[in-house]
């Protein structure tokens, strides 16, 4: 158990430092994209990309897309829509934070990575740690993107002052 624990707060400042290098697809600081432009490029490439499965959206994603790691078997129309609600929306970025617009599969980015061994974290907290704490009130206690991120790409540390 005090491993997992080391593993899970490791990986979280790893997270935490990449996660302060805010770029958008062309590299630049993402400063100046607003929730609505962020929105409208996310649209865009949904909808790109539900145009480019066509008539394959209930094949598993691992048939239809390259370098398909983490999802593999997941219906390739419901993987585009995890990645748009579930990956996208908890982080408040667009494709392009993780994914070369257009070369999907590249793995020139190191957020894809991180993606993929957050959601390893998230697994271990959920299958391992949480079953281990008595008295939660949930009989199925989870955690996921937006419980740390709250919709920003730097994890959420505290909650400010209340009102």
């Amino acid at each position: 158990m005090k491993r997992d624990l080391t593993i899970v707060f490791s990986l979280l400042l790893m997270v935490m430092f990449f996660s302060a290098f805010n770029l958008n697809s062309s590299g630049k600081q993402n400063a100046k994209n607003g929730p609505d432009s962020i929105l409208a490029d996310r649209r865009h490439y949904v909808d790109e990309l539900r145009l480019a499965i066509k008539g394959k959206e209930n094949m598993p994603a691992d048939s239809v897309f390259k370098n398909i790691k983490l999802l593999k078997g997941v219906p390739a129309g419901k993987l585009i829509a995890i990645m748009n609600f579930g990956y996208s929306n908890s982080l408040g970025v667009s494709c392009g934070h993780c994914h070369d617009p257009g070369h999907w599969e590249s793995e020139v980015k190191p957020q894809k990575e991180i993606t993929r061994q957050m959601a390893a974290m998230n697994a271990a907290i959920n299958n391992q740690l949480l079953k281990n704490i008595s008295g939660l009130q949930s009989a199925n206690p989870i955690v996921n993107c937006t419980t740390c991120h709250r919709g920003s790409v730097k994890p959420a540390l505290d909650m400010g002052t209340p009102k």
